[in-house]
């Protein structure tokens, strides 16, 4: 039995309004490491998407700007306590994709 995996680009749609719709255009561009390896694929947004993500991010700033500094402080925190505890990984991914020394040592608490 072959243990060879197939390497499957991921493909990463837009986030607008708390929904992962697809581009309007249908069209997804590659993002690729500074030594020209695709990594992943990342969906090209339209000017209607762009719109609508303008039109999302004003209808939540309203909830947002009438929550206490202590419950946005709370969001954020746990935010990036998330992104923290998944340093690691991050970091093993960069360093698996040869991003480069340069860009590790720039974000990672861990160089």
């Amino acid at each position: 039995m072959n243990s060879h995996r197939l390497n499957v680009k991921k493909t990463y749609k837009l986030f607008i309004g708390g929904k992962f719709p697809r581009s309007e255009s249908g069209r997804y561009l590659p993002a690729k490491s500074p030594a020209g390896e695709q990594l992943d694929n990342f969906a090209h947004a339209s000017r209607k998407d762009f719109r609508d993500a303008v039109v999302a991010a004003r209808a939540a700033a309203d909830g947002w700007s009438k929550a206490t500094a202590y419950n946005r402080g709370q969001i954020l925190y746990r935010a990036a306590e998330m992104l923290q505890n998944r340093a690691g990984e991050l970091i093993h991914r960069s360093e698996e994709r040869r991003v480069g020394k340069e860009c590790r040592s720039r974000w990672s608490p861990y160089h």
